[in-house]
């Protein structure tokens, strides 16, 4: 599965009406386990406007069971244009 990249939009399996936007892929600094940094592109009454999220790398491009069908965690709905440049 391709890695996520930076102005990607996912959405979650169980919202699928939310839709989250990749702001980049990182390192646990205490693990070194590869993360991904995304924020929603809604407001939450639980979470604030347009919560920053972090979650493992693997974790987010994992398969999970959904009524007996294997489906991905997060799909991603759209590529974003990353650019590199930076002067």
């Amino acid at each position: 599965m391709r890695t996520p990249a930076i102005g990607d939009t996912y959405r979650h399996y169980k919202n699928k009406d939310r839709f989250y936007e990749i702001v980049g892929v990182g390192k646990n600094t205490e693990t070194m386990e590869d993360v991904v940094i995304y924020r929603a592109l809604y407001d939450s009454p639980d979470f604030g406007a347009k919560a920053i999220w972090v979650r493992p790398l693997a974790m987010f491009l994992e398969m999970v069971t959904v009524d007996g069908k294997d489906v991905p965690r997060f799909e991603r709905v759209s590529s974003g244009v990353q650019s590199d440049d930076r002067a």
